[in-house]
């Protein structure tokens, strides 16, 4: 009777030091895997569509986004409380400012591999120059309003005329080259 007691204490204790070892080597998993993400992975795992998440730019601006699509270098969604769409680079967030929940979820793990995440946001400006869409560059030395003409690697041409009206040659007051590095956020209405 002794000896089936003293098997069965010693299997319990060789099961807890295992069932130890097991939750250790997840929790070390798990630190490393938070420590090897990135901004983007964190911004990416609140990019479901539903839920502002409020950002604060480079220039101390405060930016309410409800992400969603992210791309290798900016994210994309729309402006809170209004109907205009952003696109926003990810070089210009100084920090995300997320609720509880959404610090919860932000550190969740994202799927990788979507065509979107290999997309730069020089890809994404070009689209929206070939669309002849009007918008505003928000920059650090104010906000720009026209339409892309041009994007090259680092910057783009941006033909500067009144936001509500159309890209004429009579409306243009002048074009600037802007380095895409300037850029904190594209809003298009």
């Amino acid at each position: 009777m002794r000896w089936d007691e003293l098997f069965a204490d010693l299997e319990g204790q060789l099961e807890h030091g295992l069932d130890g070892q097991e939750r250790e080597a997840e929790l070390e998993e798990e630190r490393l895997r938070v420590g090897r993400a990135s901004l983007r992975d964190r911004v990416a795992a609140l990019a479901d569509g539903t839920e502002a998440v409020r950002v604060r730019l480079v220039d101390g601006g405060l930016v309410d986004l409800v992400p969603r699509t992210v791309g290798r270098d900016w994210v994309s969604g729309d402006l809170a409380g209004s109907t205009a769409q952003a696109v926003l680079p990810l070089a210009a967030v100084a920090a995300v400012l997320p609720t509880a929940a959404q610090l919860q979820r932000s550190l969740e793990p994202v799927a990788l591999g979507a065509v979107t995440d290999r997309i730069g946001l020089a890809f994404v400006l070009r689209d929206l120059a070939r669309r002849r869409r009007r918008l505003q560059l928000t920059t650090a030395r104010g906000v720009l309003a026209g339409t892309v003409d041009r994007v090259g690697r680092d910057h783009l041409d941006l033909a500067v005329h009144p936001v509500d009206g159309v890209r004429r040659a009579t409306a243009v007051a002048r074009v600037e080259v802007l380095a895409l590095s300037q850029i904190l956020l594209v809003r298009v209405d």
